[in-house]
């Protein structure tokens, strides 16, 4: 590596140079990173986080008072406002920035992603403002409060905290990138190949850090504690927020030498996950301790004995609603697929389901075939087998519908990854890494990969490599309120319904 230069992980020449390094400091740029510019790029970040806030409260105030105004407007042809409303958007304002504080959602390294964002809000505004309802009801605070107003509130409240979110992270993302002013400020210290790996997998400047050097190890225990002296010194001079150790976890020696030298800098310390290591499956872990015991639990799902118990029910009720609400539709599709074509209304394939137990999985019918077992072929955009009808079907999700009788059976659930064709299982399990791992809960009748836009046909590895990267996130990271927050894009994003054949 150039003196001079900043190491990008997408610069071929940079990847190269840390692959072929000699043991030397890389930080010919370090005049340029000044204890000046970390105190203000500190400064600037710190600033972020109290306008954030400062958003997130503007923006519940404003949807309270525009919920209040209109609806009273609407109903009554008058502008008034009822200090209840205002009071509940108030507390629920108030409720929302301390659990987003408690969370740390108001670091910059949260605001990178519009939808993870808009997941986020949603769940934490629901809590919110359930619990600033509660409170209101017990306290007798809002009992002038008109119902009309009280859901207006919550919706409207919602789109704006929506919005908001949005604009906050586009900035963060413009800002924070390539060696913006929101940037965090890294230094990365390990072995050549294990460095170079780490730059090369991780977009490092499109996740909003900026490298301020790298330094590549020897493997001389003598040479090591010279070098890592020397880096120690750089560290305190430049007072960098993240210090990452590449360093191998077999390697126990070199992380307790690394550890016990940059414990003395002021600056997060992180070790990276080693990609050799068996920790490197699981999205998710978590530091554990029962009696004297310390671990690390690899979590193979996230959802609690409650929490399946809660699903459960969430799974019943819905589902009840669902069909009885739903049951016109279902008269209308049934005269319209016997009109069309012979053969019966429901079509019937054997799927697996939790821990890889066969159930018959339940849908309309929307082609003339009825394929099942090891004759089972992909349906394909403009595929011939389709009627007429059922492309209508499968292009709003209809045909998915009778699944509700499969999920008051128990053997699916309204949130879950998509259940595959068992000859399709068959062929995906040895191609895709931790493929199996998708049954550890029950299918479902829609999921994460389908709301994401990969939905329809998996005909190459790369499209059921991230159906199962979604899917499997999906698990690592459930709660009820991902399950909501799943089942409302299912019905109002357009990414639910693409790809359909």
């Amino acid at each position: 590596m150039t003196d001079g230069g900043h190491f990008r992980p997408r610069d071929v020449a940079a990847y190269d140079a840390v692959r072929t390094a000699s043991v030397s400091l890389d930080f010919g740029s370090a005049a340029a990173h000044t204890p000046f510019a970390a105190n203000a790029k500190l400064l600037a970040r710190l600033s972020f986080s109290l306008v954030a806030v400062l958003v997130d409260v503007a923006a519940i105030m404003a949807a309270a008072f525009a919920a209040d105004v209109g609806y009273n407007f609407l109903m009554h042809g008058n502008f008034a406002v009822c200090a209840a409303n205002i009071q509940l958007g108030m507390f629920a304002a108030i409720l929302f920035a301390i659990a987003n504080m408690a969370r740390q959602g108001y670091k910059v390294s949260a605001f990178m992603d519009v939808p993870e964002q808009a997941q986020k809000a949603f769940s934490l505004w629901t809590m919110s403002f359930l619990a600033a309802a509660t409170f209101g009801f017990l306290a007798k605070a809002i009992e002038d409060s008109s119902r009309g107003a009280f859901l207006a509130m919550f919706f409207i409240g919602i789109s704006c905290l929506f919005a908001a979110r949005a604009a906050l992270t586009l900035f963060v993302r413009r800002h924070a990138t390539n060696d913006g002013i929101l940037a965090a400020r890294i230094m990365i210290v390990g072995f050549r190949e294990d460095v170079a790996a780490f730059m090369s997998q991780h977009n490092l400047p499109r996740q909003g850090m900026t490298v301020l050097g790298t330094k590549v190890l020897s493997d001389s225990s003598a040479m090591t504690d010279v070098e890592l002296s020397e880096v120690t010194g750089v560290a305190r001079r430049l007072v960098p927020d993240d210090i990452f150790l590449a360093v191998p976890w077999d390697r126990a020696d070199m992380i307790e030498r690394c550890t016990n030298a940059f414990l003395r800098v002021p600056s997060s310390l992180h070790l990276v996950m080693d990609p050799h290591s068996a920790l490197s499956r699981f999205a998710v872990t978590q530091m554990t301790t029962r009696g004297s015991i310390s671990s690390l639990r690899l979590r193979g799902y996230a959802m609690s004995s409650v929490g399946m118990a809660l699903k459960r029910l969430f799974d019943v009720l819905v589902s009840l609603l669902a069909l009885i609400v739903l049951l016109p539709l279902f008269l209308v599709v049934a005269i319209a697929i016997k009109l069309e074509s012979r053969g019966p209304v429901l079509f019937f394939q054997t799927r697996h389901g939790f821990n890889k137990m066969p159930f018959r999985i339940m849908k309309f019918r929307s082609m003339r075939t009825m394929e099942d077992g090891q004759n089972v072929r992909q349906v394909t955009a403009n595929d011939p087998r389709i009627t007429r009808v059922g492309r209508l079907l499968r292009k709003y999700n209809i045909d998915e519908l009778p699944q509700l009788f499969n999920v008051l059976r128990g053997e699916m659930s309204l949130v879950g990854p998509r259940p595959h064709a068992l000859v399709h299982d068959q062929q995906f399990e040895p191609e895709v890494v931790l493929y199996a791992r998708r049954h550890n809960v029950k299918p479902g009748i829609t999921g994460w990969a389908q709301v994401s836009g990969y939905r329809g046909e998996t005909d190459t590895s790369e499209k059921i490599s991230k159906r199962v990267q979604y899917d499997l996130y999906y698990i690592d990271h459930w709660s009820f309120v991902f399950d909501v927050w799943i089942l409302f894009l299912t019905i109002f994003s357009r990414r639910a319904y693409a790809n359909a054949a």
